[in-house]
């Protein structure tokens, strides 16, 4: 609790008198009324900042802190909304120490009058719509600790004053369109110790100075467009911690002054021309957690000194020229959880314990290599270590002539053949015609079989048609079943929707799909239903439930197949487990970000807007990676059903703001993005969107404890336990929440984008991303079916 002492004091010329006792100066008053009119707010947050100045420094003034002399020394407004512009007058705030207005829409350029504050600290303006430059004039606040621009629009260079700053201990000016080259000078900031640029249009070489910023811990200038090579000095950042140079255009060899960085946890370097090889000395970086050297031009050998790295987790060499083994020292590394040596040139044998703990999409790409799960078996393995000599060509291989004893045998074996094969098509000509002549079991199985019997007459796929009408369409993949199969299957009801019925079919084979009924009356005319459930059916990414079939039946019925899995959905893993199942935050973090991926294929690839995202139609596989169920599900509907539908998610909370003000609001991709951001909300701190906290609902919940700086109450006491068991996570979870934040904002305008969403991500959760884009090559042999709530036991067929 936060105990405000108020101290009565003589009234200073021209200043105002509050209700509580505290005065404010008048320049400082006619500042904030300034800022109040330039500012656009739609929630109301700033209806006490009244013209009369009462009680603006007691608390009546929302955001607004104030010190000796009724000076204004914060302004804390975060997630509020805003919108419009941030007054010049600003800079009428003389006494003013922190200006925190991120997560707003703030537009319009920076204001110069910040440059003249003398007492400025820390500005939080990320996460706005600021456009124009970076004001030079910033260099000018001597005090200034931390300068956080990030997550704009802004322009043009960086401004070599800000190292007139001399007090800044971080300066983050990612994601913003800014050009230029890195100023040279900013390396002679003696207390930075976080410096970020990452994703902007920066050019040039990396300063060579760089190395005398002995106390900097974070460095990022990732997905700019820096060459050259990377700097020697980079070696006397004995204290950093994480360096990022990934995606940019640098080459040259990796300088052995790298390894010299024994703090360094984080190390990525992916996506550049970087060349020659991976030096001996890299055991040096003792402390390293994550190393990616991913698309690259290196060759020669791994190092087996990288199994002296004893905290590695994740490693990533894939897409280089790394030719020999892979050394069997890497077995040692205890700690390693994501692997990945793909499409190299690679040879020899896998060792045994990488084999049994990575899948093959972390080996693919290496022709010669051997021993692992899709690949040849290694021939001549003579000891531990020792790498089996590669197959020689067919052309080159020794051959030898059959001798006649060995001829007979072979010709006698191939006639054989032919007469076991001859009578098994004469048997089975004889049952099919003695089941023809039989009498018809019934209309159902008459049905059935026929479908069963005839091809497919939809363009989506192999399928059968039925002389009732009925008609099953398959699409590409691991499930192969026929209509009786289908028809005759007992059904299990797994939940229902306001698009239909979900059951569990069990063939008998004793194998499972998923089945979707339509309910009656709500699909398009015939001809429509087909040509949108066709299209739906090449729908193919490993985020999204792929559609396996359809069959329509001869009294209209319409069912689409599923593969089945057992996991559920996302709804029940999080709020129906048992206390003793914890589920991590990496396990979330992955949750999100397959989310993400599928969204962003959803909007950006397949031009599909989901329309009904929430937590019922997110579905686990056995690896708890998300598939997003119902996608496209809106094109197979009359707009009645659809209208339902979206009703349904704004019961239970995921409905975008917009759609309930308008009676024909259609969906679009805002919408999409405003649900993810409700369900990373709902990852974050374990609590469903459908229910409300103190009257408020989740966003408006989490956004009131965050104004109160007690940001850690929002999370789910299991992602504490994590906070508490590492050092990243904490940082993780709040920019997460930051971002989620971003998601839900009011203004469909003020939201990202799926890319922006999963690129955030990824950078927040390297490790996570790493480790799920090395399981995307090709399409899972499993996917989720649709599941909600489990509400009946009865067992019954479909078409019942």
């Amino acid at each position: 609790m936060v105990i405000s002492v108020v101290v009565m004091a003589a009234l200073p010329a021209g200043a105002q008198p509050s209700s509580g006792g505290v005065v404010i100066a008048q320049a400082d008053l006619q500042g904030l009324q300034a800022i109040r009119q330039s500012l656009v707010d739609p929630r109301g947050f700033l209806r006490g900042w009244n013209g009369t100045g009462i009680d603006a420094c007691s608390g009546g003034w929302a955001g607004v802190k104030c010190g000796d002399g009724g000076k204004v020394v914060a302004i804390q407004l975060p997630f509020k909304g805003l919108a419009g512009a941030l007054s010049d007058k600003v800079g009428q705030l003389t006494s003013l120490r922190k200006l925190s207005l991120h997560d707003n829409a703030l537009g319009g350029q920076l204001p110069a009058s910040l440059g003249f504050l003398p007492d400025l600290r820390a500005v939080y303006l990320f996460n706005n719509r600021f456009a124009g430059a970076v004001p030079p004039q910033l260099g000018g606040c001597k005090l200034l600790q931390t300068l956080d621009l990030s997550g704009n629009f802004l322009s043009g260079n960086i401004p070599a004053s800000l190292a007139n700053a001399t007090r800044l201990f971080r300066l983050n000016l990612a994601y913003n369109n800014l050009t230029g080259v890195v100023p040279s000078n900013l390396a002679s900031l003696p207390f930075l110790i976080s410096l970020q640029l990452n994703n902007n249009n920066l050019s040039g070489e990396m300063p060579t100075a760089i190395g005398n910023l002995r106390l900097l811990q974070e460095l990022s200038l990732s997905n700019n467009l820096i060459s050259g090579s990377i700097p020697d000095g980079i070696g006397s950042l004995s204290k950093l911690q994480s360096l990022d140079l990934s995606t940019n255009l640098l080459s040259g060899s990796l300088p052995v002054s790298l390894f010299n960085l024994t703090s360094l946890v984080e190390l990525k370097l992916d996506g550049n021309d970087i060349g020659g090889n991976i030096p001996d000395a890299i055991d040096g970086l003792k402390n390293l957690t994550k190393l990616s050297l991913r698309r690259n031009i290196l060759d020669g050998e791994i190092p087996a000194t990288v199994g002296n790295i004893s905290t590695l987790s994740s490693l990533d060499v894939s897409e280089n020229n790394l030719t020999g083994g892979i050394p069997e020292s890497l077995s040692r590394l205890a700690n390693l959880t994501s692997f990945n040596v793909s499409y190299n040139n690679l040879s020899g044998p896998v060792p045994v314990a990488l084999s049994t703990k990575f899948n093959s999409t972390s080996f693919v790409g290496n022709i010669q290599l051997c021993g692992y799960n899709g690949s040849a078996i290694c021939t001549s393995i003579s000891s531990p270590g020792t790498m089996a000599s590669p197959p020689l060509p067919l052309s080159q291989r020794p051959t030898r002539k059959l001798n006649k004893r060995e001829l007979l045998f072979a010709v006698g074996g191939i006639c054989l053949l032919f007469l076991l094969l001859f009578s098994c098509v004469l048997l089975f000509w004889r049952k099919d015609k003695q089941e023809s002549e039989s009498p018809k079991k019934g209309a159902k199985d008459a049905t059935a079989k026929a479908a069963a019997s005839k091809p497919a007459a939809a363009s989506g796929g192999g399928g059968a048609g039925g002389d009732g009408g009925g008609k099953l369409v398959h699409f590409d993949g691991p499930l192969s079943f026929t209509a009786d199969d289908l028809l005759c299957a007992t059904a299990e009801i797994l939940g229902k929707s306001t698009y239909g019925t979900v059951y569990k079919a069990t063939m008998e084979n004793g194998t499972f799909v998923a089945v979707k009924r339509l309910r009656e009356k709500i699909a398009k005319s015939q001809k429509e239903f087909e040509a949108e459930v066709n299209a739906l059916g090449k729908l193919r990414h490993p985020n999204l439930l792929a559609l396996r079939a359809y069959y329509l039946g001869p009294k209209g019925e319409k069912l689409l197949v599923f593969d089945f899995m057992t996991k559920g959905n996302l709804a029940s893993f999080l709020h129906a487990r048992a206390p003793d199942s914890p589920v991590s935050w990496a396990t979330r973090m992955n949750i999100a970000m397959g989310v993400a991926r599928g969204l962003l294929h959803l909007h950006a690839e397949a031009d599909i807007v989901h329309g009904n995202l929430t937590s019922n139609n997110i579905l686990l596989d056995d690896d708890v990676s998300p598939k997003i169920a119902d996608c496209g599900l809106s094109r197979l509907m009359n707009a009645t059903a659809n209208s339902n539908a979206v009703a349904a998610a704004g019961a239970l909370g995921y409905r975008a703001p917009e759609l309930a003000k308008l009676k024909k609001a259609s969906n679009n991709a805002k919408s999409d993005i405003f649900s993810l951001g409700m369900i990373m909300l709902e990852l974050l701190t374990g609590k469903s969107p459908g229910d409300t906290t103190n009257g408020l609902d989740l966003p408006q919940w989490v956004a009131s404890v965050v104004e109160e700086e007690w940001t850690n109450e929002v999370f789910d006491l299991e992602l504490m336990k994590d906070a508490a068991a590492g050092s990243e996570a904490g940082e993780e979870l709040v920019k997460t929440l930051k971002l989620a934040l971003h998601c839900v904002d009011p203004s469909p305008a003020a939201r990202p984008d799926a890319q922006q969403v999963l690129r955030q991500l990824e950078q927040i959760k390297p490790s996570v991303a790493m480790s799920a884009s090395s399981s995307f090559t090709g399409e899972p042999s499993q996917t989720i079916a649709t599941a909600t709530t489990v509400t009946d036991d009865t067992k019954s067929t479909i078409t019942e």
